[in-house]
């Protein structure tokens, strides 16, 4: 599937909202890259997919640490949370040893720098649209063919 989805997002309760429908069908070795301005709602998706994993928080932005990771409560996924913005290369990113295959990973501005950790990864690009914001949600890669996002992002 490379269908672009977009979601019109009007309030942080609903930035919240929309992580924990995305965790619903999230899996240990999901690459989640978000892109979009500062105060876009980067860090307020990732707490409510961290939410909805039921990890262990508060999830808060790993500006400053790069990198944190949130345990799971139950027997789901771990969160990993990057922020990439102050990591220049691909080679920074390695440096981190995150562990993409047993954790859902989401990376801030992780856009042209992450990608090559797997084949498959969500982009979700988060924009001023005058209304409030939009998340525009592209699936790239096989792991998501099965995933029918229309559904998942229609729930409540």
């Amino acid at each position: 599937m490379s269908d672009v989805i977009d979601v019109s997002v009007d309030s942080p309760a609903a930035m919240m909202a929309l992580g924990r429908r995305l965790a619903n069908v999230l899996e240990p070795g999901d690459l989640l890259v978000l892109s979009g301005e500062l105060g876009a709602g980067k860090t307020t998706l990732a707490r409510g997919i961290g939410e909805g994993l039921g990890v262990r928080g508060p999830v808060t932005s790993p500006t400053f640490v790069i990198a944190r990771r949130h345990p799971s409560l139950s027997n789901g996924p771990a969160l990993v949370h990057v922020d990439a913005y102050r990591l220049g290369s691909t080679a920074e990113i390695d440096d981190l040893d995150l562990d993409i295959e047993g954790a859902v990973t989401v990376v801030e501005w992780g856009a042209g720098r992450v990608e090559h950790l797997s084949d498959s990864w969500l982009l979700i690009e988060l924009r001023e649209d005058g209304q409030g914001r939009c998340a525009s949600i592209r699936p790239v890669g096989p792991r998501w063919d099965s995933v029918d996002f229309a559904l998942v992002l229609s729930s409540r």
